[in-house]
Parts: structure tokens; sequence; C-alpha cells
């Protein structure tokens, strides 16, 4: 008989025979008979199974305890318990494996998150982090469908790269080298040796490949890893994080923006009629604003200023904000979240930034001081995407590149697509953790990805 899903029995009706594989959440004897509570992942639900205390059944419950992987076969009956409609009673139960009472370290009770980090491997199976999981999985099946059914096309980026999409240097380097063998070289004769015939990283964006893409497809987008070498140690950073990135050809900042919030919504409002049992468990234990905040996402248009309006909105506030705000100054994430959850309490679109501190490959506009660049902020996380019209005029890419102090050389594809049928096209990077964290009201970016990577941390 086919394994049924805990989901699946929750839309079943009683009677009839089920096999049940999972884990054990908690056992409970009592005369004659135990009560096991089994979660198999599918869901946030647990399955009460009542086991009689029978020559066939007593065997396989001597090894069973909080942990233990099983096998109940039986029947699916009515349960006379308040909470539950249905439990299973048991007709034969299988140990595939044991949990030592003594050292698992996930017994019935609350853990704090630093301590789960610390057991990443065993942390799924909470009730916090295995519906943390399902919203990952059901946020990027989402991600694809709002793609798909505008017609954009999934490229694939490569990991692998020898441009810094940035400019800002925070690449992680990769060499098959051994370091002593790399000291001993002189730059010439390293560079020659390395693999590829030349330094290395790891990506920190798919954006150039995907405006190629772009400029080819029409609309495409990527969704895959993207690294930083950053050592930044907070709740919002980690070094290796996933990223969706759409490109539009044909396409200017105003449909840039506009894309960036139709996703956002989607998302939000994905999450809140798909994940609803797992979105209440986040609601009830980590953030008791969480609905509230996303229902009122979806209420009203964002608000949209340039960045000069938003310096002058911060200003006036009469904040004494930790990071000074001035015209040139980027905004920091205190700024962001004024702007979202005190002044105009809903997400904000802010564009048109100095062009001093955005990159290279952003359009610079007619003023020649500001590029066409926005950032999409929402409450609690601050900018949660980043993108802009891009630059397709190959003059003022090839000056712009100069005065960031790039080299052409690196980039000669990219400024091939600049001689060859360039046209205008938009895009922009959305941190796919950052929204995690906003659907799920989890404060660390730690938390919501399986295996986190960060400054002196590379466990699991």
């Amino acid at each position: 008989m086919q394994r049924t899903r805990i989901l699946d029995i929750l839309a079943k009706e009683a009677g009839g025979p089920v096999l049940l594989k999972g884990w054990v959440r908690t056992r409970r004897d009592a005369k004659g008979f135990s009560f096991l509570e089994i979660n198999d992942g599918s869901c946030l639900a647990n399955v009460q199974v009542v086991a009689d205390h029978t020559p066939e059944l007593l065997p396989a419950l001597e090894g069973v305890s909080t942990g233990a992987a099983v096998a109940v076969n039986g029947e699916l009956v009515a349960s006379p318990a308040s909470g539950q409609r249905w439990e299973v009673r048991a007709a034969s139960i299988i140990l595939y494996g044991g949990a030592d009472p003594e050292s698992f370290q996930l017994q019935k009770k609350r853990h704090s998150d630093e301590f789960l980090r610390g057991i990443a491997h065993l942390r799924p199976r909470t009730n916090k982090y295995g519906a943390m999981l399902r919203v990952r999985s059901e946020m990027a099946l989402a991600v694809h469908d709002f793609f798909r059914a505008r017609g954009f096309f999934h490229v694939h980026a490569p990991i692998l790269t020898g441009s810094d999409c940035e400019g800002a240097g925070e690449m992680f380097r990769v060499s098959n080298l051994e370091p002593e063998k790399a000291a001993a070289l002189a730059p010439k004769e390293r560079e020659a040796a390395e693999f590829f015939g030349r330094p290395a990283g790891l990506t920190v964006s798919g954006q150039l490949e995907a405006e190629l893409m772009a400029l080819a497809l029409g609309n495409v987008y990527t969704f895959g890893p993207t690294f930083r070498a950053e050592n930044s140690n907070t709740p919002k950073h980690a070094a290796e994080f996933w990223m969706v990135e759409p490109e539009v050809a044909f396409a200017d900042l105003a449909d840039d923006m506009a894309l960036a919030e139709d996703l956002v919504c989607h998302l939000v409002r994905h999450a809140l009629t798909r994940c609803e049992a797992d979105l209440a468990l986040f609601g009830a234990f980590v953030d008791k604003t969480l609905l509230p905040t996303l229902e009122n996402m979806l209420a009203a248009p964002f608000a949209r200023l340039t960045h000069a309006e938003a310096v002058a909105v911060l200003l006036a506030s009469g904040r004494n904000f930790e990071f000074p705000v001035h015209e040139k100054s980027d905004l920091q994430t205190e700024h962001e979240r004024y702007l979202c959850e005190e002044h105009f309490k809903r997400p904000v679109i802010v564009y048109n930034y100095p062009k001093e501190i955005k990159a290279f490959y952003m359009r610079l506009n007619n003023d020649g001081k500001t590029v066409a660049a926005m950032d999409l902020l929402v409450p609690r996380i601050g900018e949660l995407c980043g993108g802009s019209q891009r630059e397709e005029r190959l003059d003022v890419l090839s000056r712009r590149m100069a005065e960031a102090g790039l080299p052409p050389e690196p980039y000669w594809w990219y400024l091939d697509t600049r001689r060859y049928g360039s046209a205008p096209h938009a895009g922009f990077g959305m941190g796919f953790e950052r929204l995690l964290m906003l659907v799920t009201g989890i404060a660390n970016i730690r938390d919501v990805i399986p295996y986190p990577r960060t400054p002196g941390h590379l466990e699991f």
C-alpha cells in the first residue's frame, strides 16, 4: 500500500486503511496502550496513533521514542479527543530508526533559534523550521509561476565568473592552486597556472548574463545562488543566498518598478492563500503583526518617490537617525523602515538615485546627476528589490566603467551587446531569503535558509 501523507489524511473521511510513515514527535503511555504523535513533514499537523499493548505491537514499541522513524499500518478512525478529527488505530508498527532519548536534542520543549542553528541538520523536524521550509518551497514555485504566466524564459546564469557585476570587489576567489605553490609564483605565472587561465570567482549576481539573454529572448529571469565575500555579521546578510533576477528588453524604469511591485504582490498573495496554516504559526509565535502587515501590503498601490524626495521626508521627520541623511547618501535600513512603517505605512519604491552611489550599468538620466535606479522597500526588512534601467548607450557605459575604475577587457562581451543591436532594457534583483523573512516574520536570514553560510560558519 502506498504511503499516506498526513496532508491527505486531514482531507479524508474516516474509515479505511492507511500506511503512515514519519517521525515521532511525542510518545505518551497509558495503561494498556500508547499514544504516538507522528509527523511526516507534509504539513504542520501531527496525526495521533493509538497502539494497544498487544504481543504484536509491544516489541516494536519498545524502541519507539521522540525522534524515531516509524511506519504505522492501521485504520483511520474518528477521534474522540478534542482538537483532532482523526486518529490511526495501529495494526502494525515498523521501527526504521530509533533516537536515543538521552542524547536526542529535539525533545518536546521550546528551543532558541541560536541553539537550533547549531543543529541545522535536525532543526527541519521542528514545527517552525518545517513550516519555513514548506513556505520556501511554495514561494519558489510561485516565483516560477509568476514569470511563466507572463511569457518569461527561465535562464541559468553561471556560478563561476571572471567579472565582478557590482564592481565592489567582494567576490570569493576560486583557485585550483595549492596555497604554497600559488605563493611561489609571480603574478603572471600564477594567472597562467590557474584552472581557467585567469582569476575566477563565485558570482555575486546573474544580472549581466541575464542582460545578454534578454537582448535575444526578450523577457528572461534567473533564480539561483549568489555569493558575497562581505564580512557582514548582520541579521540580513549571508555569504551564500538566492536571488531572483528578471531582465526585460525594450523596458524603462517605469516598467521595472511596475514589474517589481506586481511580483511582490503576487508572492505575498500566494503566501496568504497557499501557506495559511504555516503562516498562522508564524503569526502566533514569531510576529503577531505578520498577517496584518502582509494583508496591508495588498490594500493599496505602493508609494513612489524620488531619492531627493525621500531625503526631504527623512530630514523633515525630526528623527535623530544613527546614520545621517543628506542628498547623496544611500538609504540605510533605519531610513527605509521609517518610510515604510511610519511615514507611508505601506511598501515604498524610491527611484532616481545619485549616480555616485549606484553601479556603473545603471542608465544615466538626462540631468547627468542621477541614474534610473529603484529600490523597493517593505516593512521590517527595508530593501527587498533593487534594480534599474540599464545603460544601453555604448559611449556612456564606457565612460561610467572608467569612472568606476573597471578595466574594459573583462567586460568585452558585455560591451559588445551595446555595439550590436543595443536596446533599452531594465531589470532588478530580489533577495529570496529577504522575501521569506517578509512572509514568515522571521527576523534573521540564518533562519530562512537550510544551511546558512556566514562569516566563520561553514557547517553541514
